[in-house]
């Protein structure tokens, strides 16, 4: 949830009036930063109510690469151009700007989000060469090493039992010494 609400962004900005009150009065009016009310302002001026709005989304690589190039060929700050484009906060575009200088548009791509997975997906059985063979089709050595690998999960899947057990057994206290 947004800290502001919509109608509260819109009644600082109708409060500035278009420059009747100074940022700082309208800040120490409703308690807020002046850097804020000036965002809000500026955002408005340039969108209208939309500017206001919280948005969620991504931005593609050609429309971050567009925002830079026209940053740099008027010369905007990141303030000015996040107002321009509609940006959701104006530090983006640092970053934006460091990650195409060091690696091109490609860097500008969406990058996945959270925590990367730890297990390889599994493969994809395609076609028959991969299906699982019957016994008759397997030669000597890999029934062997089938009939090896069983033996090995099943002496696992034993001590994983006894250990089990053994937790889940009440443990008995010593006597004391009295």
């Amino acid at each position: 949830m947004s800290k502001y609400s919509t109608s509260f962004k819109q009644s600082v900005v109708a409060f500035y009036g278009g420059g009747a009150r100074s940022l700082q009065e309208v800040s120490a009016y409703f308690g807020i930063e002046h850097s804020t009310v000036r965002t809000w302002v500026a955002m408005h001026a340039a969108h209208g109510v939309d500017g206001l709005v919280r948005k969620f989304g991504h931005y593609t690589a050609e429309f971050k690469l567009s925002v830079l190039r026209r940053m740099w060929e008027d010369g905007l700050s990141y303030r000015r151009t996040a107002a321009l484009f509609n940006l959701r906060n104006k530090s983006c575009l640092p970053d934006w700007e460091r990650r195409y200088k060091a690696g091109g548009i490609d860097a500008l791509m969406p990058r996945r989000r959270g925590r990367p997975r730890s297990m390889p997906e599994p493969p994809v059985l395609s076609d028959k060469t991969d299906a699982p063979q019957s016994d008759e089709a397997k030669s000597r050595e890999e029934l062997l090493a089938e009939l090896a690998y069983l033996r090995m999960e099943n002496a696992y899947l034993k001590k994983l039992e006894a250990l089990t057990q053994a937790r889940q057994a009440p443990t008995r206290r010593k006597p004391s010494r009295r």
